[in-house]
C-alpha cells in the first residue's frame, strides 16, 4: 500500500495487540504485515486443529496439535522477517494483561469468537483509553468498528441476542425436532458427568401444564406427584423419586442400566402420561439386549433427513465422510456404551467435566443419546457432523467473509493512526444470490451496511462512568453461585468479581480470591441478611475503575423460567460529549432507502430512481467528497 510519509511512518512505528490468531486473525496479521505494520503482540489460547486449515492458511498440516499464536508468529516472520511478532499462547483474561500492559499499545484489534473474552478485551481499552477495533464474522454475515472511549458505543452498549431455548417440558416429555432430543443430550451430560443445574433435570416433568385435567394430571396424580409407594402406574419404579445423578452412582454407572433407565423406563412412564398422546405419536420403548442382538429388528427406524446419507444400520452413501454418516440404532447404542465407561473414568480422574464439542468421548456421547432419544420418539435421527453443529451452535465460516472483515479492520486502523475518528465506520457485511443468470444464481457477499459510529449508550455497565441498575429477582431462593454466574459474571461482564453489601458493614458476599466465601455458594442471598432495596457493590479486581452498585428489588412474581429481569440503569454523571456526527436526520429516510433497495425482485431502473431522489437527504460526503450510505442497523452483537 502507498501512504503519504507520515501515515506511512505512523503505521511502521505503532505498537499493536491483536488478540485472536484464528479465521479473522490469520487475515488480519498478513494485512498487518502487508501494510506496514512491524511491531505486533498477538495472543490466543487454542491450538491448531485439521478443521482450521481449510480458512487458517497461516497453518499447515504439520501445525496440527500447536499453539495458533505460535505458528501464526512463525509464519508472519517468514512473510516479513523484519517484523518484531510476539505471541502469547494463554488466555487474554488475566491479571497480568492488565490496564497497564493495554497502556502501552497504540491500537488493540479483536479478531475473537469468543463473547466473553471480546467483552473483557473491551472494557480493558476503555479503562486504558485506548482504541479499539472490534471485528466479528459469522457465516457470511461479518462486522467491523472502531471503538473509542466516551465518543462512540462500546462492545457492550448493544446487548448480545438471546439464546434460543425451549420449554422445559417440551424437553423433557414431547420433543419434536431433533435439536430437542440434542438439548437433552447435553443436559443429560451435565446431570450425569457434569455440575447439575436443576432447571436442566433430563427426567420426566409430571407437572408438564398440558397434563392437567381437573387438577389432576394425565396419570392420575395431583399437581403431578407419582404414587406414594414411588411407582409410576406401569409398576415402574418413578423417576423424580431421586436424581440422575445419584441413579447413575446407585449402580455404579452402568451403561445398560443407565441405556434402560433412560429409553425404557422413563418412556414407559411417559407413555402412562395418557392425555400427553391424545394428539401426538406415542414414543417406543428401545429395548438395549434385544438391539445389541439383532439391530435391525427391534424398531423401524425413521429415515435421515437427507435420504442420501445413510444405508441401513450405519452403512454411508459412497463418498460420505466418516463424520457425515448416520449410525444406526444398533450403532448408537454401542457408542453410547463406550462413551458412558470413559466419561467415567474421567470423572473418577478429573472430577465435575465440562462438555466440550471437542472433545471426542463427550461427542460421542451426545451424538449417541441424541438419536437413541430421536429413535424413540419418531424423530429424524443425524449424523455426528450435522450434531456437533447444532449442539456446539456453530455455523461454518467462510474464508472471504473473514478476509473482507480483515481488510476492513486495516481501514479502520489506518484511520485511527492519523488521528481520524470520523473516517471510521461501522461496516457490515451480508450474503446475497444474484438474480441472473436465474438458472444458477452465484453467492456474493456484498457491504450492505456502512455507517457513522453510535455515540455510547446511556446506562451501559461497561462504559458509563459510574453505574448503578436494578435487579428483580427472589432474593430468598437465588443462591450466591447463581447471582455470580448469571448475575455478575453473565449480565455484567466481570470476569473476577468481588461483591459486598454496600453499607457500614461491607460484607463480602463473592470473592475473587475465593477464600472462605466458596462454602457459602449454595446458600441464597437471604442468608447473609439480603432483603428487597438492599444495595450491593460490585468490582471487577482485574479492573480498577469497573464498579456497578446493584439494587436488589424481591419480586415472588417472576416467570418460572426467569432467574432475574434487569431493571432500566441508570448513571451518575455526563457522558463527554461524542464529536462524532450523529446523522440523526438522514438515520430513517436512509433505512427505508436500504430496505427497498435490498427488497428481491425490486427492478434496476427503480432502484436507480430510489438511489437519486434521496441521495441529498440520506448521504454525507466525506473527505474525499463521496456519499456513504447508512444502514444503522448494527449486527456486530450476533458475531
Amino acid at each position: 500500500m502507498a501512504f503519504d510519509p507520515q501515515t506511512a511512518h505512523s503505521i511502521a512505528t505503532a505498537k499493536v495487540f491483536m488478540v485472536g490468531a484464528g479465521g479473522i486473525g490469520c487475515e488480519l496479521l498478513k494485512n498487518l504485515l502487508l501494510t506496514g505494520f512491524r511491531d505486533i503482540q498477538l495472543i490466543d489460547l487454542d491450538t491448531i486443529e485439521v478443521s482450521n486449515l481449510n480458512r487458517q492458511f497461516l497453518f499447515r498440516s504439520e501445525h496440527v496439535g500447536k499453539p495458533k499464536a505460535e505458528i501464526a508468529a512463525q509464519s508472519g516472520l517468514e512473510l516479513c522477517p523484519e517484523a518484531k511478532i510476539t505471541f502469547y499462547h494463554e488466555s487474554v483474561i488475566q491479571a497480568k494483561f492488565n490496564v497497564k500492559f493495554f497502556s502501552q499499545f497504540d491500537l488493540v484489534l479483536n479478531a475473537l469468537d469468543n463473547a466473553a473474552a471480546r467483552s473483557h478485551v473491551n472494557r480493558m481499552c476503555l479503562a486504558a483509553d485506548r482504541p479499539l477495533i472490534e471485528s466479528g464474522s459469522s457465516g457470511y454475515l461479518g462486522n467491523c468498528k472502531a471503538i473509542f472511549k466516551g465518543k462512540t458505543e462500546c462492545f457492550d452498549c448493544q446487548p448480545p441476542a438471546p439464546q434460543k431455548t425451549f420449554p422445559g417440558c417440551t424437553i423433557r416429555n414431547t420433543p419434536s425436532e431433533p435439536i430437542h432430543c440434542i438439548v437433552w443430550a447435553k443436559h443429560l451430560f451435565n446431570q450425569l458427568f457434569g455440575e447439575a443445574d436443576p432447571d436442566q433435570d433430563v427426567s420426566p416433568n409430571t407437572a408438564d401444564p398440558s397434563l392437567l385435567v381437573d387438577g389432576q394430571n394425565g396419570t392420575g396424580h395431583h399437581n403431578g406427584a407419582p404414587h406414594q409407594n414411588g411407582s409410576s402406574p406401569t409398576g415402574i419404579a418413578s423417576t423424580v423419586a431421586i436424581s440422575t445423578r445419584e441413579q447413575a452412582v446407585s449402580c455404579g454407572y452402568n451403561a445398560i442400566t443407565l441405556f434402560e433407565k433412560l429409553f425404557r423406563d422413563d418412556i414407559a412412564y411417559l407413555l402412562s402420561m395418557e392425555k400427553l398422546w391424545e394428539k401426538r405419536r406415542k414414543p417406543v420403548v428401545l429395548d438395549v439386549q434385544a438391539i445389541l442382538r439383532e439391530p435391525q429388528a427391534i424398531l423401524q427406524e425413521p429415515q435421515p433427513l437427507d435420504s442420501d446419507r445413510s444405508n441401513g444400520d450405519g452403512g454411508s452413501a459412497a463418498g460420505d465422510h466418516e463424520d457425515k454418516r448416520v449410525w444406526g440404532i444398533g450403532e448408537n447404542a454401542r457408542v453410547f456404551i463406550r462413551s458412558v465407561r470413559g466419561l467415567k473414568a474421567s470423572l473418577e480422574k478429573l472430577g465435575n467435566l465440562v462438555w466440550d464439542k471437542d472433545d471426542e468421548v463427550a461427542m460421542d456421547f451426545v451424538t449417541a443419546v441424541a438419536n437413541l432419544r430421536s429413535s424413540c420418539f419418531g424423530i429424524p435421527t443425524l449424523s455426528r457432523y450435522d450434531i456437533k453443529q447444532m449442539a456446539g451452535n456453530i455455523i461454518a465460516a467462510v474464508a472471504s467473509t473473514n478476509a473482507i472483515v480483515a481488510g476492513f479492520i486495516i481501514c479502520n486502523a489506518v484511520q485511527v493512526l492519523r488521528g481520524n475518528q470520523s473516517g471510521c465506520y461501522n461496516i457490515i457485511t451480508r450474503m446475497f444470490r444474484d438474480a441472473v443468470p436465474a438458472i444458477a444464481p452465484k453467492r456474493r457477499i456484498r457491504t450492505t451496511g456502512v455507517s457513522r459510529l453510535d455515540v455510547p449508550r446511556p446506562g451501559c455497565v461497561s462504559c458509563s462512568e459510574r453505574v448503578e441498575i436494578g435487579i428483580k429477582l427472589r432474593i430468598a431462593s437465588i443462591t450466591v453461585k447463581e447471582f455470580e454466574e448469571k448475575v455478575v459474571k453473565g449480565y455484567l461482564k466481570m470476569s473476577a468479581p468481588d461483591v459486598e453489601l454496600d453499607d457500614a458493614s461491607g460484607k463480602i458476599i463473592i470473592s475473587s480470591d475465593d477464600t472462605g466465601e466458596g462454602k457459602n455458594r449454595d446458600k441464597p442471598l437471604a442468608f447473609f441478611g439480603i432483603q428487597d432495596g438492599t444495595r450491593l457493590k460490585c468490582e471487577d479486581s482485574l479492573l480498577d475503575d469497573y464498579e456497578v452498585t446493584v439494587t436488589l428489588h424481591n419480586d415472588d412474581h417472576l416467570a418460572e423460567d426467569t432467574l432475574f429481569l434487569p431493571l432500566d440503569a441508570h448513571v451518575e454523571g455526563e457522558l463527554a460529549q461524542p464529536t462524532v456526527e450523529p446523522f440523526e436526520q438522514a438515520k430513517g429516510i436512509k433505512r427505508k432507502l436500504e430496505e427497498e433497495i435490498l427488497t428481491p425482485g425490486m427492478s434496476g431502473n427503480k432502484r436507480v430512481a430510489l438511489l437519486a431522489s434521496n441521495s441529498d437527504a440520506a448521504s454525507e460526503p466525506n473527505g474525499n467528497g463521496n456519499g456513504l450510505s447508512e444502514d444503522v442497523i448494527d449486527m456486530s452483537h450476533r458475531f
